[in-house]
Order: C-alpha cells, then structure tokens, then sequence
C-alpha cells in the first residue's frame, strides 16, 4: 500500500530550506556510516592488492549504510532521508566525467576507450584502470553505493 502524500506547489522558503537541510543531513550521514564501515575494516589491515576484501568491502558499503539508513528513518521518521539515492546518482555522475578526464599514459589503461576507463576504474576489482590513485572503487563505486544503501534502509523504516 503507497503512502499517499499531498505534494503542493506553495511551499515557503522555510520549507524548502528545511528539505534542503535533511537532505544534506541525511546524505553526510549516508557517508558518515560508510566512513565507519571503512574504518571497522580497516583495523582487519587487509591486503589492498587481494580482491576478497574489495568484494567484502563492496559488500559492507551497501549493507552497512542500508542498516544505519534504516534505523535512523526509524528513529527521525523523516520523509527526506528516501531520496539520498539521488545524491548517489549525482557524485556517480560527476565522478565519471572526472575519470573521462584524466589523461591515460604508460600504464595500466594506457589505450582505454571511455566505457573502458570507467568500467576499470569503478567496477573491475581485479585489473584496475589506475586512474584516480586507485581511489575509483572507494570514491565513484562505495560512496554512492552507500548513499543508495541508505536510501532503501531509510524507505524500509518509514513503512509502518
């Protein structure tokens, strides 16, 4: 059953500045939670050349923030904290322009195409594009996986 909401077109100021507000809010929060995933993980000091933390950490970066998503919505029961996913799609977007940016050389994506260079720098756990220090999977893949994470954690806690 959809909850069924009245959306008006005379909101004040104020009103839009308080979404604004929660939405910013919600969005560090998302980050915030993966920060303290990464972190957790992080005491395990694992390997950073072996794919099995990646996947792990792939894995932590959407449940984790999924979790926290969840049980804040619970506790705030903020309406806005749904729409994090939006900031997810929009970092993913200027993070993959910023990519398509960088300039190849001698290296491991020396003669990339364009969906070649993003599919290594965010997606390929174990042959890596070695664009953006190495950072793709941690900046372009888990922040907005966990913003999207937090997204569906927060639509699972505002259901009654």
């Amino acid at each position: 059953m959809a909850i069924r909401q009245e959306i008006t077109q005379s909101k004040t100021l104020g009103d839009l500045g308080r979404e604004a507000f929660w939405f910013l809010t919600h969005t560090l929060l998302a980050v915030f939670v993966l920060a303290l995933a990464i972190g957790a993980m992080t005491l395990t000091h694992p390997d950073p050349d072996a794919t099995t933390p990646k996947l792990i950490g792939t894995g932590i970066a959407f449940l984790v923030p999924m979790v926290g998503g969840f049980i804040i919505a619970r506790m705030q029961q903020n309406d806005i904290a749904r729409y994090v996913w939006i900031s997810g799609l929009l970092l993913f977007s200027v993070v993959c322009v910023w990519v398509l940016d960088l300039p190849t050389g001698n290296g491991l994506c020396e003669k990339c195409g364009a969906v070649e260079k993003l599919w290594r720098t965010f997606f390929d756990i174990g042959n890596g594009s070695g664009l953006m220090g190495g950072d793709g999977l941690l900046v372009g893949t888990w922040t907005p996986l966990a913003m999207i994470g937090y997204a569906i954690g927060a639509k699972f806690g505002l259901e009654p």
